[in-house]
């Protein structure tokens, strides 16, 4: 697993595609069922709630400090790895079942004195039951990673997108839509969809526990593990700070976006520069830019956290392992990129426009995704970056950085939502930050570790982008030479194939002409290979 981690990171790729895919189609009947209006505002603004939390004390700061005591205690003491693992994961639903008690009854007390945003806090507190379920589910990931087994955790998001599209489908035939946004009809089947996501929750602990059967991992005799909880805790405490202040600003995000719904048409008697819809463009955009980050980016960040947290006293071998994976992430994310920016429109087109979602919401959805669509590289190379200094027990740096760009996040998003770019502002703040702080754990992590950025990383940069700028302009002639088919569906999705299949095409065989194993690890290493970085 040290040494092949792109391994796994096929495997978290091709389970991933799936879960994007069923992602994708959750998208597509969300879209075409409720629209981009004001319902899918407040669900959307809902759904960030318990995703909070996640981020927080799930698959963020407590699963990336636990992961490297547990992968330890694995090989040296697999009893107190039990017990370690038991105390976390009871503790973990504990803490966050009060939380949601409380909170439950903080929605319920502001419901009872609002009118407006009423709706978007009736589905919080559905859907909050959710986030202390989601969280044990990735601490029991991160158990399964380390035991070498990636493919449950990365499908439990195929049971979510599952049981959302049955609530959209199946009970589409159930509740009336009625004439308007706000039909009885139409709340009755938004509130069943958010109940849908608690139901998923709950398969996907019961998936991940099915997963670990094979090798028991809990014990009621947790004593024993308190002094190593402490530790972990201790080290995801600074994590958990550091990224309460980056979820606030996910939060203030999705609060700028859906302030039509949430709060009001005015600020401090000004018209505000958003209107309704927003916050479900700005969603929207995020699930399409976030299938090829999640299917290639991630996928290598989650596979090489273990590998660099069991290479984290072997300076040499850490550095060459952190630089396979920064050559991975930028080969796959600048093609993506750049195609996703030359097909937005075709592509949100496929995926969302039918029902209740018009050629106007296209459009608006189009140019959001323009905003996101160019930092694609960049994203992944922060997940791996960070995970680099997770797997160093280094949580502070991550965290300073982070604190520094969400003040430059802030800034921008309240600058450039007042011009033009309207909503699409917010995608580009997020695109800027995110290029920002890449740059910044790359200069921080040199200083650690010694040079990261040598000469056979600087020549396949080079070589990703050249490749990635030929496959730009080819299916960019191809866009403009070959003439539409027309306006249908059936129409739009040929041409979306006839684009991404040309850009596969070029960039694949450009980068085979000029030789990069890149294209090879991505693809099928060669067994009995050294995995020697060349």
């Amino acid at each position: 697993m040290t040494q092949r981690f792109e391994r796994h990171a096929r495997t978290v790729s091709l389970l991933t595609i799936v879960s994007r895919v069923t992602g994708l189609a959750r998208d597509a009947s969300l879209s075409r069922v409720f629209g981009a209006g004001t319902l899918m505002d407040a669900f959307f603004f809902a759904f960030l709630i318990p995703n909070l939390f996640r981020r927080l004390f799930g698959e963020g700061a407590l699963a990336a400090a636990f992961l490297p005591a547990f992968s330890r205690l694995e090989r040296e003491d697999p009893e107190m790895a039990r017990r370690l693992a038991s105390l976390i994961v009871s503790g973990l639903a504990v803490v966050l079942g009060v939380i949601v008690l409380v909170s439950e009854a903080v929605l319920f007390a502001l419901s009872a004195r609002t009118d407006h945003g009423s709706l978007a806090l009736w589905l919080t507190m559905i859907m909050l039951p959710y986030m202390p379920l989601v969280c044990v589910v990735a601490i029991l990931g991160a158990m399964l990673q380390v035991r070498g087994r990636f493919g449950p955790t990365a499908a439990a998001p195929i049971v979510l997108n599952l049981c959302l599209i049955g609530a959209v489908v199946g009970l589409a035939f159930v509740f009336p839509a009625g004439d308007t946004g706000d039909g009885s009809g139409r709340l009755a089947h938004i509130g069943a969809v958010a109940a849908s996501v608690v139901l998923a929750g709950a398969l996907q602990v019961l998936w991940s526990l099915l997963a670990l059967r094979a090798r028991p991992w809990w014990t009621r005799e947790m004593r024993p593990a308190r002094d190593t909880a402490r530790r972990v805790l201790g080290q995801a405490l600074p994590m958990i700070l550091g990224l309460g202040v980056l979820q606030l600003n996910t939060l203030f995000d999705g609060l700028i976006a859906s302030y039509p719904t949430t709060i009001g048409s005015t600020i401090f008697g000004v018209d505000y520069p958003l209107d309704a819809g927003a916050m479900s463009a700005v969603s929207y955009a995020q699930r399409l830019y976030q299938f090829p980050l999640g299917v290639f980016g991630i996928a290598v960040a989650t596979a090489i956290f273990p590998a660099l947290a069991a290479l984290a006293d072997d300076p040499d071998a850490f550095g060459r392992t952190v630089r396979r994976g920064l050559r991975l992430v930028v080969f796959i994310g600048l093609p993506a990129s750049v195609g996703l920016v030359l097909v937005r429109e075709p592509l949100t087109s496929v995926i969302l426009e039918g029902g209740a979602f018009t050629q106007d919401n296209t459009e608006r959805v189009g140019r959001v995704l323009l905003g996101y669509a160019p930092a694609i590289w960049a994203y992944s190379t922060v997940h791996v970056l960070t995970r680099a200094f997770y797997a160093r027990g280094d949580a502070m740096t991550p965290v300073r950085v982070a604190v520094s760009v969400v003040v430059l996040n802030v800034v921008l998003n309240c600058t450039l939502i007042w011009t033009p770019l309207r909503e699409a502002g917010l995608a580009w703040s997020t695109a800027i930050c995110s290029t920002v702080q890449g740059l910044a754990l790359l200069a921080l992590l040199r200083r650690r570790i010694g040079p990261i950025v040598d000469g056979a990383v600087t020549a396949s940069a080079v070589k990703s982008v050249l490749a990635a700028l030929l496959m730009g302009v080819a299916v960019w002639l191809v866009a403009t030479l070959v003439p539409t088919w027309g306006d249908g569906w059936i129409a739009t999705l040929g041409r979306l194939a006839m684009l991404v299949i040309t850009g596969a095409v070029v960039f694949g065989g450009v980068a085979r002409a000029l030789r990069m194993p890149e294209l090879r690890w991505t693809i099928r290493p060669k067994p009995g290979k050294s995995s020697s970085v060349p």
